[in-house]
């Protein structure tokens, strides 16, 4: 498929969709930010929507473009937190049923949320299972319908509509960065800012052990990595969306990588000197801009998408200490 399968209007299509069902999350500046990168920097707080993250934008666009025939079946998704809950609340907006499949070492935080939105969790192992393969077999045995994670133009659109209204707050960035798991929410994201604002740079950001999306982009077709090693769980990806990789590949500037180390330091530099409680996958984008590694030049206007507030308290009091 084409970069062109997924358009601005499709975004559009999907703010109309979500208007008055999800929060429009504010658009924060801090002055300890710009000072201490140099931009003037602007953060889209997926942190404080509904179910913690940007997620029940994408699942929620999917269930609505569904038939009400299609919905009453219930639905299947697979995740390691934020999309599980994303979907799992969606479902319950719309009355419908939720099965999701989780690896055996998802966040207990995202797991207890998963389960308090009303769905059904089925465990699998990240090392030796094919957590697609699992959903596929449950779809068949059930005639549930699937809700992917990230390859899929509704669940893409949806996402995109976080990068919508930060272009609405925050017109003419010079820049937009994003973190790129499967790659759902960078498709969409620069889908919108390549439609508006042509002249920006569009960057993901990944974890500097978890680059598939940096190595496919370079080699020209998705590369498969293992299993990586990250402290920001909701980008352990081993390869990118067969429908999200050409869209990145049409759009993205580059992809940016970063240490769990920079991560780190980034995630404490939101709660302690911007007030905003974030996960490590939601502070991977902002740690490329404190860590220097946005090559745009100083005093740009720089918008950064704050994925995913969804910490455990016990991972945030120990990255809070240290720091």
């Amino acid at each position: 498929m084409s970069a062109t399968s997924l358009t601005l209007d499709d975004v559009r299509t999907a703010a109309r969709r979500l208007a008055g069902r999800i929060h429009r999350t504010p658009t924060v500046c801090a002055d300890a930010l710009d000072e201490a990168s140099g931009f003037r920097v602007f953060l889209k707080c997926e942190s404080l929507q509904r179910a913690g993250s940007f997620k029940i934008r994408g699942a929620l666009n999917k269930l609505l473009s569904l038939g009400e025939a299609e919905r009453a079946r219930g639905v299947v998704a697979y995740s390691s937190g934020n999309h599980a809950q994303g979907v799992a609340l969606a479902a319950r907006m719309l009355g419908t049923r939720a099965l999701i499949c989780m690896p055996k070492d998802a966040p207990a935080g995202k797991l207890a949320a998963t389960r308090g939105y009303g769905a059904e969790v089925v465990f699998y192992d990240r090392l030796t299972e094919d957590r697609a393969a699992v959903a596929a077999r449950i779809v068949a045995d059930t005639g549930r319908v699937l809700v992917p994670p990230y390859d899929d133009y509704a669940i893409m659109a949806g996402q995109g509509t976080a990068a919508l209204e930060l272009c609405e707050d925050a017109p003419d960035l010079d820049a937009l960065l994003a973190p790129v798991g499967g790659g759902g929410l960078m498709a969409g994201c620069a889908t919108v800012a390549r439609a508006l604002r042509p002249g920006s740079a569009v960057f993901g950001v990944e974890a500097d052990t978890a680059d598939d999306t940096y190595r496919s982009l370079r080699k020209g077709e998705r590369v498969t990595i293992p299993p990586p090693p990250t402290i920001a769980d909701g980008i352990r990806i081993q390869t990118p969306g067969a429908l999200t990789f050409p869209i990145l590949r049409a759009h993205l500037t580059d992809v940016l990588l970063v240490s769990d180390d920079e991560i780190r330091a980034a995630l404490a530099f939101l709660a302690l000197r911007a007030h905003l409680v974030v996960e490590p996958t939601g502070a991977v984008a902002l740690a490329a801009v404190l860590a220097g590694r946005l090559p745009v030049p100083k005093g740009a206007r720089v918008g950064v998408v704050l994925s995913g507030g969804n910490v455990d308290p016990a991972l945030l009091t120990e990255i809070l200490q240290k720091a």
